[in-house]
């Protein structure tokens, strides 16, 4: 399982930074325009809303996982979150949880 998540991160960093570099390519970096755009018509806005809250979701998990012995922090994918998105951050999560679980057990 490991070698998904990892697999899924990479992927999940990929294809959002594609859209993100066209979106800088014919705007520059414009964040009004961005935050504009995410929100442009219905789709838009319900497809933003859905990430926005399952982000926040994604973020409640990983401070309540703290408690358990060895759980990742939560910066650096809170980061990716932030920077790159939730297909990059919770594959990546999952990985580093998968990868401190194995080496407790090694």
């Amino acid at each position: 399982m490991k070698t998904i998540y990892l697999a899924m991160a990479i992927i999940g960093a990929i294809i959002p930074c594609l859209f993100f570099f066209q979106f800088i390519q014919l705007n520059g970096l414009d964040i009004p325009a961005f935050i504009s755009a995410l929100f442009v018509n219905g789709a838009a806005g319900g497809f933003s809303a859905d990430l926005l809250l399952s982000s926040f979701v994604f973020w409640i998990l990983m401070f309540q996982q703290l408690k358990k012995r060895n759980a990742p922090k939560p910066w650096l994918f809170i980061a990716l979150n932030l920077g790159i998105g939730l297909s990059c951050a919770l594959p990546a999560y999952l990985y580093a949880a998968k990868t401190r679980k194995s080496a407790n057990h090694a």
